[in-house]
Order: structure tokens, then sequence, then C-alpha cells
């Protein structure tokens, strides 16, 4: 198991970005998401993927489209969603899966 699966696979629930590098909403998401890290401390993760850089892993979770976001904990997807997204509309969704 590599390491990305080995994070996905933890208590702790994890949000992935999967970004592109030349993608305009993906420069806007990228703030808000550090906001969510901050407000969110160690209670999640927050995991950004370069689509162009690991396409396989973008492939594997039907990525077709960046931004996408995945919410994960213990392995299991709990959520996803394209496109951005504020930092509290984020929170409010993990916060209301993860408990």
């Amino acid at each position: 198991m590599n390491k990305f699966q080995e994070v996905l696979q933890g208590e702790k629930p994890v949000l992935v970005d999967f970004y592109a590098s030349w993608c305009g909403p993906c420069q806007q998401l990228a703030p808000e998401l550090k906001k969510l890290a901050e407000r969110m401390g160690d209670r999640m993760r927050v995991i950004k993927v370069d689509v162009d850089k690991n396409p396989d892993a973008a492939s594997h979770y039907g990525v077709l489209g960046v931004p996408t976001l995945i919410l994960f904990r213990k392995g299991e997807l709990l959520w996803r969603q394209s496109g951005a997204m504020s930092a509290e509309q984020l929170e409010q969704i993990v916060s209301g899966l993860t408990g």
C-alpha cells in the first residue's frame, strides 16, 4: 500500500483536492483550503494532488475535471464535488459528514 492509500485509510478524515497548476478555479480554491485546514486543525487533513503529475490517482478516482474535492475517512469515500467552494461551505460539509 502506498503512502497516499495509507493516509486515506486513517481514522482522521482526509479532504483530497485534485487540482492542476494551470486551472484558475483551482488557484481560487487554494486559499480557501488553507483556511479550512487552519480552522479544522488536527481534526482532519487536507491533501493536494496535481492531476498532471499523478494521472493514475486521478484516473483511479474518476476525476475528469479540476478542481475536484473528495472526502475520505477510513478509506471510505464520504463526499465528492467538482468546483471551487468557500472555506465556510467546506467546513459545514466536512463537519456534517464526520461529526
